[in-house]
């Protein structure tokens, strides 16, 4: 239909400008391009244990990356699963040097993240109010259950905790 943008563009056909299609044999396979897969980094408590964990899971077995995000990351995801499976992130991300960063964390990174600017919120980020931190976040950002995260000012305004 010509009310969405989809409707009103034409393509033309490769041919009509001497461009041939690819031979298959030299298109990357699928399982080659997945390698370089990557999830934004959202940290434990921004989302669910179960969100964190699934992103983690799907990208071990895609060979792709997934991030932690600021928010540290249960240690037992850091040991493979009675399947083989795992549920480790292998980006770890570290910012302030805070929340959950400790010496297993890093070295059960593939990759070390280091959060430099915010970006992707305006003004003062984001942070993790205390209604949130419920028993096993603060267990795993090495914090108090109850307690608001928020990086310290004046970092605040240029990265924050997720």
């Amino acid at each position: 239909s010509r009310t969405a943008m989809r409707g009103l563009l034409k393509f033309n056909d490769p041919e009509d400008y001497g461009l041939t299609s690819i031979p298959l044999a030299e298109v990357e396979p699928a399982s080659e391009i997945v390698k370089r897969f990557r999830t934004g980094a959202m940290s434990y408590g921004s989302i669910s244990m179960e969100a964190h964990a699934t992103l983690a899971m799907a990208m071990n077995k895609l060979g792709g990356k997934s991030n932690t995000g600021e928010g540290g990351e249960d240690p037992i995801r850091f040991e493979l699963m009675e399947d083989g499976s795992s549920a480790n992130s292998a980006i770890k991300q570290v910012a302030s040097g805070r929340f959950g960063v400790t010496i297993e964390y890093l070295a059960n990174a593939k990759e070390i993240q280091i959060k430099m600017a915010q970006g992707a919120k305006p003004g003062e980020g984001g942070e993790l109010p205390g209604w949130k931190v419920e028993p096993h976040i603060a267990q795993c950002r090495n914090s108090t259950p109850g307690v608001g995260l928020v990086s310290p000012p004046p970092h605040h305004d240029i990265y924050s905790i997720e």
